[in-house]
């Protein structure tokens, strides 16, 4: 009896498996992959939500941009305490959700020309009006207080004050304004534009 020797053309190839799905194969991975869709959709939804909301406040920060640059200081100077009532004016409301009802009231409220007075402005801002305290009508101290309350950094003490200056006094005081002063009105204006609190 001979010894059967196993040859060389004997030997196969091993078949491979099947490959590996990337699917998830429990219901457990399905679910927590709906809840991370669900989540991002949230987080998409309230990020654009505020983009919208805020159009206003892009629009003001644009607006002051141009004041910058303008080549008539006096004008520039002028509008600021005009501009800044306008974002209080065209801030949303706590408690109103209407997204398109704010940006559209902000819209129109910053794109008034620069010659339009703060009292014509104000007698067109009233729809919301009724929700919020009477920004329209802040003045003094009380318009001190609230650029102070929804200010996201310490204000001047006298800053309702400078403003009031910028909107009342002659054009020979704003033109002595050292060049200092001036940028820091528009540094402190921007800052506020930009970081004001806003009731969610």
């Amino acid at each position: 009896m001979t010894a059967h020797v196993p040859s060389i053309e004997q030997l196969t190839e091993l078949g491979l498996p099947a490959p590996v799905s990337y699917l998830p194969q429990t219901w457990g991975w399905w679910l927590l992959l709906g809840l991370l869709l669900v989540g991002l959709l949230a987080w998409a939804g309230r990020r654009y939500w505020l983009w919208r909301r805020d159009r206003y406040r892009r629009e003001a920060l644009a607006r002051l941009a141009e004041l910058q640059r303008s080549s008539d200081p006096l004008a520039a100077l002028r509008e600021l305490p005009e501009l800044l009532k306008r974002v209080a004016l065209s801030m949303p409301s706590r408690g109103s959700n209407d997204c398109n009802a704010n940006t559209n009231v902000g819209a129109s409220l910053l794109a008034k020309a620069a010659a339009q007075s703060t009292s014509r402005v104000n007698s067109r801002a009233p729809s919301r009006a009724s929700s919020r305290p009477q920004v329209a009508a802040l003045g003094g101290e009380d318009w001190q207080a609230f650029l102070v309350r929804h200010s996201a950094q310490p204000l001047p003490a006298d800053f309702s004050q400078q403003l009031a200056t910028l909107a009342y006094a002659p054009d020979t005081v704003l033109l002595a304004l050292p060049a200092a002063q001036r940028i820091q009105l528009f540094s402190t204006c921007k800052h506020w534009v930009e970081h004001h609190h806003v009731a969610a």
